[in-house]
């Protein structure tokens, strides 16, 4: 399928009804502008977009929290000696 919309003076652009009824687009929706060697691709932003970024799917809830309370503390320890060094 093949629609042309316009952008505007704001840059803004619509997608066509029938593409957000296909790829259940809703106001609110966030999508990726991608930039590729053919030109740009739009792809819808989903939730779980990160997910097993850090961990497995698998990890237990248990050891995923392990995970985030160590990284939460190598930022507290990377701040802390930035501005000691300033």
């Amino acid at each position: 399928m093949s629609k042309s919309t316009r952008i505007t003076e704001k840059g803004q652009a619509t997608i066509p009804k029938e593409l957000r009824e296909k790829y259940d687009l809703e106001p609110g929706d966030e999508v990726v502008w991608v930039d590729t060697d053919e030109g740009i691709v739009v792809k819808k932003r989903t939730r779980t977009g990160g997910r097993g970024l850090l961990v497995p799917d698998e990890t237990s809830a248990e050891k995923r929290e392990e995970v985030a309370d160590e990284l939460n503390q190598r930022l507290r320890d990377r701040r802390d000696r930035n501005y000691e060094e300033a």
